[in-house]
């Protein structure tokens, strides 16, 4: 693992070192490691929603059935084996 030196003002220095006691933290590297997965979740959620909410625009809703999935799986079954092919 590679380390990231940054500078903070006692402050923060101070609330940082709070928190992982608090915490339970072994480190202040395991929470502000927390920190940043947990920002990383929020973005890929935050991405997710925005994808979700653009397919809901994308146009004329359709019935999703057994029958759809089985015709979508056949499509990419031959796209699959086209590409093989090739």
């Amino acid at each position: 693992m590679r380390s990231l030196n940054i500078s903070l003002p006692e402050s923060m220095r101070s609330f940082i070192e709070e928190q992982t006691r608090r915490g339970g933290y072994g480190t202040a590297s395991e929470y502000l490691r927390t920190l940043i997965r947990e920002a990383q979740k929020r973005q890929a959620e935050d991405r997710l929603e925005t994808l979700l909410l653009e397919g809901l625009d994308s146009g004329k809703p359709i019935d999703v059935t057994p029958g759809y999935w089985r015709a979508k799986k056949e499509r990419l079954g031959r796209a699959l084996r086209r590409k093989k092919k090739s």
